[in-house]
C-alpha cells in the first residue's frame, strides 16, 4: 500500500515522502497518530508540485541572498559618534547601529544578530564588519566611524 508521510517517521522517510507501507501498518500505527494518509494519484501529483514549488523558492530565496551579499559588500557605512580628543568614542557602536545604518543606506532589514561587531567599536577609524546572511553565504561592510562635530 501506498502512504504519504505527513511528518519524518524513524526508519520509513521524511515528511512529503511516497512511502510502500504493509496494510496493517498503515490501518494501526500511521494514520490514529497523523503520520501519514492513503496516496492517491491525484495527492501524489499534488505533493510532487508542492515539492517543486518549494524547491523554486528556496532557489529564489538565494539568489536573493547572494544579491543582497554582493550589495552590502560595496556598501560603505559612515557612523557618527561623539569621541574625545584621543579619538576613543563616548560609547559604543554595537550591531544595532551598524543595522540601522544599513537600513538608512540601502532600505534593507538585517536583523542585527546576524552582524557580528565582537568586540563593540570603542574608536575612531575604519572597520570591515562581518554579516551572515545564510548558510554558506556571509559579506563584510566597510564601516567608518568619525567623529560627531557639534
Amino acid at each position: 500500500m501506498q502512504a504519504i508521510l505527513l511528518s519524518e517517521v524513524e526508519g520509513l522517510g521524511e515528511a512529503g515522502a511516497v512511502v510502500s507501507v504493509a496494510r496493517g501498518y498503515m490501518r494501526n500505527y500511521l494514520l490514529p497518530r497523523g503520520l501519514a494518509e492513503e496516496a492517491t494519484p491525484a495527492r501524489i501529483a499534488e505533493v510532487r508540485r508542492r515539492e517543486e514549488q518549494r524547491r523554486q523558492a528556496e532557489l529564489k530565496a538565494v539568489e536573493q541572498s547572494k544579491e543582497l551579499a554582493d550589495l552590502l559588500g560595496r556598501t560603505i557605512l559612515t557612523l557618527k559618534a561623539k569621541a574625545g580628543d584621543d579619538g576613543r568614542l563616548f560609547g559604543s557602536i554595537t550591531s544595532a547601529d551598524v543595522a540601522q545604518a544599513i537600513k538608512e543606506a540601502r532600505g534593507v532589514d538585517v536583523d542585527r544578530r546576524h552582524i557580528t561587531v565582537e568586540p563593540p567599536i570603542r574608536a575612531l577609524g575604519t572597520y570591515q564588519v562581518p554579516v551572515d546572511l545564510g548558510p554558506g553565504l556571509a559579506t563584510e561592510v566597510k564601516t567608518i566611524v568619525s567623529p560627531l562635530i557639534d
